[in-house]
């Protein structure tokens, strides 16, 4: 999926990582009507959760969800996420996440965004995310409508 960006350049995103739980997920139940969106968006860019999956429920959540799950270690997980971001492509990774152990990954993608929801986020997140919003939901309108996203990057 490429997105025009006016008065910068194009962004082509074949990857979009997602953390967990704050993100897609809140106290390890996944948020309704993520599950369908994800299925929805797996058939024209790869969809990767990340997670040290806190609750021990992603696994059962995500039944039936089409993406790539990665369990990653509980120690030292910002660096975890970054290298995972890295070995895709960060610059054909967009990533998404609220807590202070998704910052480097949002700073290094090509786009990162930061949600605010019931969780909350890490300001240091929100500063190396170039877009907030203020639900996941959000993030998912960027792909059916990129004017959105488009508004929000121009230079």
């Amino acid at each position: 999926m490429i997105f025009e960006i006016p008065g910068t350049k194009s962004i082509e995103i074949e990857n979009l990582v997602l953390d967990y739980n704050g993100t897609i997920a809140i106290d390890g139940k996944l948020i309704d009507g993520v599950a369908a969106l994800i299925n929805e968006l797996s058939a024209v860019i790869n969809v990767h959760v990340i997670t040290a999956d806190t609750f021990g429920s992603v696994e059962k959540e995500l039944a039936g969800v089409n993406c790539k799950l990665v369990i990653i270690p509980k120690g030292n997980q910002e660096t975890s996420k970054l290298k995972y971001v890295s070995d895709l492509g960060k610059d054909k990774t967009l990533s998404v996440g609220n807590g202070k152990n998704d910052k480097l990954m949002l700073k290094e993608s090509a786009i990162g965004i930061a949600v605010i929801q019931d969780e909350g986020a890490f300001v240091e997140s929100l500063l190396a995310a170039d877009i907030v919003c203020k639900s996941i939901i959000d993030v998912f309108t960027f792909f059916k409508s990129p004017d959105r996203l488009k508004a929000t990057l121009r230079n």
